[in-house]
């Protein structure tokens, strides 16, 4: 006969505090980080060799990441339209354009590294006490890496795979060559991607006649190039066009 206070082995209760029926979520836990640790390590590794950057030191790129995505939005939405695209050498754009993209899109770009953790800081603080449009921090090195290689998506992993790509371009690419892919991939409408077409489409010109007047509205309505046009009537461009104007003004004098 069992004492009382004694329990039989196919007796044990299921709430038995013994380690491994206590907490088995600990080891899944445990083992979803591990895996999760295991894919974040070859996700960043993978973009340390990938894309080649290099080889845009000489080669244009035959299309973007965004332009793919832009034609799956028209295939979703049973659109029947063709992205509009013309390379030109920065040697063929006008220096107001330069200046002007430059003054309102990454106003330090000739000086830092791919990343301005000021203009990020300056951004977010923005953000948070605004109520107006976001505002972004991105330099044109960042965006023109999502342009060419990433889909819209503010995943935070796609955003460190991001900074690291244009680490790397930073690195294998001149100043001069980043800001004329970047002229050449950026979207200035729907369907509209690269300065060449654009200042076709818009002004009827070749982006080296662009006067500053016109590049200052080319360049102020990139935050937002489906919602506005340079020829348009909105008083956020006029007003975002003005602003550039008279930096461009002030750089001018001042040279």
């Amino acid at each position: 006969m069992w004492p009382d206070d004694d329990i039989l082995p196919d007796q044990v209760s299921p709430t038995d505090p013994s380690p491994k029926r206590r907490r088995p979520w600990l080891r899944y836990l445990r083992n979803a980080l591990v895996l999760f640790f295991v894919w974040f390590v070859v996700d960043m590794t993978w973009f340390m060799l990938w894309p080649d950057v290099s080889s845009l030191i000489k080669s244009n790129p035959e299309t973007t990441a965004f332009m793919e995505y832009r034609k799956d939005q028209w295939q979703d939405a049973g659109k029947n339209k063709n992205i509009q695209w013309k390379w030109v050498r920065l040697s063929d754009i006008s220096k107001n354009l330069t200046m002007a993209v430059t003054i309102g899109e990454d106003d330090k770009f000739w000086n830092h590294e791919g990343f301005d953790l000021e203009g990020m800081k300056d951004a977010m603080v923005r953000n948070l006490e605004g109520d107006g449009p976001m505002a972004g921090g991105s330099t044109i090195s960042q965006q023109l890496v999502k342009n060419l290689y990433f889909s819209p998506s503010k995943n935070p992993v796609r955003k460190l795979n991001e900074a690291i790509v244009t680490w790397r371009m930073e690195r294998a690419l001149s100043k001069k060559r980043i800001l004329e892919l970047y002229l050449n991939c950026i979207e200035w409408g729907d369907g509209i991607f690269g300065i060449g077409a654009a200042a076709s489409h818009y002004y009827g010109k070749t982006p080296s006649q662009l006067s500053r007047l016109e590049a200052a509205r080319l360049v102020a309505v990139l935050p937002n190039p489906i919602r506005w046009t340079p020829t348009g009537n909105s008083r956020t461009v006029a007003y975002r066009s003005k602003l550039i104007m008279q930096r461009m003004e002030r750089r001018l004098n001042n040279q």
